[in-house]
């Protein structure tokens, strides 16, 4: 797939495009600064062959509920002034410190959690990085907006070459603009979904190193495959973007093991459709967290996320999108105590490691209740 670079353009959209951010991961950091911020806008014709792409935006197969107006005024309501207490940690996150000698050390199907929805695979000898996070806040700019809640365990500079970054879509807590520019000089490739890898070449990333998929399409490094797979969520990094580039899960197939990756997504038929055609899985990465009963079309809740394990056919579920950010409405540690009781009732195998904390992902063990400790 060729990428089409546009120009990035500054003008401030009406209200009709800020409507499709009200439910976004998270609400309150676009406020400020966003508004007139530049944005790489893909062309229409470039994307008029996918099946998602229609009438400039890209679309999800089941259409996004409406909100009222005064439903949307009350969802930035209340999470710019009425949350709960909770959300934010009240204990130093543990983190285990990693350095490049121990990951070049390290077995092959090897995993490690950096953050967020952040993991550093180690598969067929290279590794692999998903929506790559490191900045201090996931927000437009460093002074406003959801602030990490504990450093990467590894710095950018410490890591070892990138085969390849996998991006699931744009937003600011999965594709952070200081990561891709400090990235770029160690990585091979920047694997897309359509639109996202224009705006890496806009951002400067050589055309050259990014390969952009739309659904069920796929690229290869050697033995290892890369699927782009459908998800129900939508995309913007501002009020003028919104949905002009897609969003998706991946499945990795490695010699040996298969994996997937469910970025950011609401539940939907789509999980047992990939289960189908491409699982059985070894492990899945799936969203807990920053979910929310009025937005869980775009986020999972908890028992969602339980079923999507089951639609896949996996054997291990790994929870991602928590524990880094605030971003939602619920306690900081809800998502790993309710997705716990829920696999221990469900008889589902979960891992819940620390971050930075290593993980075979053919065995990966039970991981601790690091949360309560």
């Amino acid at each position: 797939m060729s990428i089409t670079r546009t120009a990035g353009r500054s003008d401030c959209a009406p209200w009709r495009t800020a409507r499709g951010w009200l439910s976004s991961v998270f609400l309150g950091g676009l406020i400020m600064s966003v508004l007139c911020a530049p944005v790489a806008r893909p062309s229409a014709p470039g994307y008029g062959q996918s099946a998602q792409f229609r009438e400039g935006r890209f679309r999800n197969p089941a259409p996004r509920p409406a909100l009222s107006l005064w439903d949307e005024l009350g969802l930035w309501f209340d999470f710019l002034f009425n949350k709960p207490s909770g959300t934010l940690p009240d204990r130093v996150i543990p983190v285990q410190t990693l350095t490049q000698a121990a990951l070049l050390a390290a077995p092959d199907n090897s995993v490690w959690r950096l953050g967020h929805s952040s993991l550093l695979l180690k598969l067929h000898g290279k590794f692999w990085l998903t929506d790559p996070v490191f900045s201090e806040r996931a927000s437009p700019v460093q002074w406003f907006g959801p602030k990490r809640w504990h450093a990467p365990p590894i710095a950018i500079d410490e890591l070892p070459p990138i085969e390849a970054v996998i991006l699931s879509h744009n937003h600011y807590d999965h594709l952070d603009h200081a990561a891709v520019l400090a990235l770029q000089g160690k990585v091979g490739q920047f694997i897309t979904p359509l639109g996202v890898g224009a705006t890496l070449v806009d951002w400067g990333v050589p055309a050259s190193k990014v390969r952009e998929l739309d659904w069920w399409q796929h690229t290869t490094f050697g033995a290892l495959r890369f699927t782009a797979t459908p998800a129900q969520h939508f995309s913007g990094r501002g009020l003028a973007d919104g949905d002009r580039t897609l969003w998706a899960s991946w499945v990795i197939d490695a010699p040996g093991i298969r994996l997937f990756f469910s970025g950011d997504t609401g539940y939907f038929d789509g999980f047992r459709e990939i289960g189908e055609r491409l699982g059985p899985f070894d492990i899945a990465f799936l969203e807990t967290g920053a979910y929310n009963k009025r937005w869980e079309y775009v986020h999972m809740l908890p028992a969602q996320t339980t079923q999507a394990f089951h639609d896949l056919g996996a054997k291990w579920l790994y929870p991602i999108h928590n524990g880094t950010f605030d971003l939602a409405m619920h306690a900081w540690d809800d998502p790993f105590e309710q997705i716990a009781q829920l696999a221990k009732t469900g008889d589902i195998p979960l891992t819940t490691p620390q971050m930075g904390e290593r993980i075979d992902m053919l065995a990966p063990g039970p991981g601790s209740t690091w949360w309560r400790d």
